[in-house]
């Protein structure tokens, strides 16, 4: 049997954010960094608004070569420019 690549169309979307992961691995990754109650958050937050972002630049990358799918280089390529912006501004 042959398993699709494609997303199935009836996959649940969770509302909320995976507190307890976000928490766990700010953890182990930093224990000593003390983070307010709701810092989980905001760094979940971030990183939601980072991934949207990189993905409208890269669909702008994707049409200026006139190429119907996002591929790596449009993402590479967007990733540049964004970090870029935030480091200047």
């Amino acid at each position: 049997m042959v398993l699709s690549t494609t997303v199935s169309q009836r996959k649940h979307i969770k509302r909320k954010a995976p507190r307890g992961f976000l928490k766990r691995v700010f953890k182990r990754q930093k224990p000593h960094l003390r983070l307010e109650t709701s810092g989980d958050l905001l760094m979940h937050l971030n990183c939601l608004l980072f991934v949207h972002r990189l993905a409208e630049e890269s669909r702008t990358n994707a049409c200026e070569n006139k190429c119907g799918i996002i591929k790596k280089e449009h993402v590479l390529a967007a990733a540049k420019v964004i970090l870029k912006k935030s480091r200047g501004s």
